[in-house]
């Protein structure tokens, strides 16, 4: 069960955070703190004791605009430290998504919180914590990562693994799931050094592509393409080998 730290400086929001936090199942404790600094100490606190220590905090929900240290200052500095506690954002601002996407924040829950929505931002948390608390050692690519998108004024999470392939647009991409496709203000360069390790390659100026949903590498001519479900895209001059041999190293050729 997870041990949670909820911090806001607005007394009535962090009764009704704290309310619903200690009404899931999942929570074993729910404490809270008036502002970061406050939170800080508690945190370092759990720091020194340990995360088998009865002060330990897995999670931390978080308030981003708050007077001296804000929420993103905070995790921040969390981020420094050698196991810090997972980051949920609790915010009234939308725009702030892709700053909690850097800082890998677990979820970002938009106010007023309702109940259901807060009982995924603590499923993702749970699922997190036991994977990272399982016996065997994890690559990057083996934790959970989202990315943060815009809906008609709602901010979703969609999990990296659902994403075929990345569309170049100028400072924007475009991330093409099976579901449909959802445009980001973040570089295709940004994703494709992020998600290297998570078996994204680059095959075009204009297209990054997980290895894992090519379906078939074709050589027509001088022209190389690959096809993933009922897309194709082309492959350029540049990247085309490197892309064969890493297509045949995975199949194990």
């Amino acid at each position: 069960m997870l041990r949670v730290l909820a911090v806001d400086d607005e007394e009535p929001a962090l009764g009704e955070l704290l309310y619903l936090l200690r009404a899931d199942p999942r929570v074993r404790t729910a404490e809270g703190a008036g502002d970061a600094t406050a939170a800080l100490r508690r945190i370092g606190r759990a720091l020194e004791a340990g995360p088998d220590g009865d002060e330990a905090v897995d999670v931390v929900f978080l308030d981003i605009h708050m007077p001296g240290l804000t929420g993103l200052e905070l995790a921040r500095l969390l981020a420094g430290f050698a196991r810090p506690p997972h980051i949920v954002f609790v915010t009234a601002h939308e725009g702030f998504a892709l700053q909690a996407f850097d800082l890998k924040a677990v979820d970002y829950v938009l106010k007023p919180v309702r109940r259901e929505r807060l009982a995924e931002a603590v499923r993702r948390v749970h699922a997190l914590v036991h994977a990272t608390a399982a016996p065997a050692v994890l690559t990057a690519a083996a934790v959970p990562e989202q990315i943060p998108v815009e809906l008609g004024g709602v901010t979703r999470f969609v999990p990296v693994d659902e994403i075929a392939y990345v569309e170049a647009h100028g400072d924007y991409a475009r991330l093409h799931t099976d579901q449909g496709s959802h445009l980001v203000r973040i570089p295709i360069s940004t994703l494709e050094e992020r998600w290297a390790d998570r078996g994204f390659v680059r095959i075009h100026r204009s297209h990054l592509v997980a290895l894992a949903r090519i379906d078939e590498l074709r050589l027509d001519g001088g022209a190389t393409s690959v096809r993933l479900g009922d897309t194709d895209l082309a492959v350029s001059r540049r990247h085309a080998r490197h892309l064969r041999d890493l297509l045949m190293r995975r199949a194990g050729g």
